[in-house]
């Protein structure tokens, strides 16, 4: 295609509502951790969560974290969790190996939001005649 091609509508339509993925309701989860592969695939799924989690280390001290990166290697104390916690300017980490409970604490600031459904709210918009609606994101609170 030329540079100055144009797109039809539905193929703009088409672009915009690829499929995504599911995700599943975490908020509020225990997940069991007894083993070192439970703890590997809840801590996957805690980097993928859009909220806080609470990490109970075997010291008995809490953590309240948001993971944004996790780094795995051959053992549980080779492996680090990196997390942001509030009122904690800097990142942090932690050896998986301390960790003896995670919990889903946190409100999912995404949860329910799809992209199909702001779509379908910004056509609604444009159809009742109002003009500039700007491709941004809604708030999350």
């Amino acid at each position: 295609m030329s540079e100055t091609a144009r797109f039809t509508r539905d193929q703009v339509d088409a672009m915009e509502l690829a499929p995504g993925t599911r995700r599943e309701n975490l908020e509020g989860w225990v997940p069991e951790t007894a083993g070192e592969e439970e703890l590997r695939q809840a801590l996957d799924k805690a980097l993928d969560y859009r909220g806080d989690v609470t990490l109970t280390l075997k010291d008995g001290q809490r953590v309240e974290a948001f993971i944004f990166d996790r780094r795995t290697g051959p053992s549980l104390a080779g492996s680090l969790v990196r997390y942001y916690s509030p009122g904690a300017p800097e990142k942090r980490s932690l050896s998986f190996d301390r960790i003896a409970r995670l919990e889903f604490s946190g409100r999912d600031c995404a949860a329910g939001r799809q992209w199909k459904d702001w779509v379908k709210r910004r056509e609604e918009r444009l159809a009742a005649g109002e003009k500039h609606v700007a491709l941004m994101p809604e708030p999350l609170d």
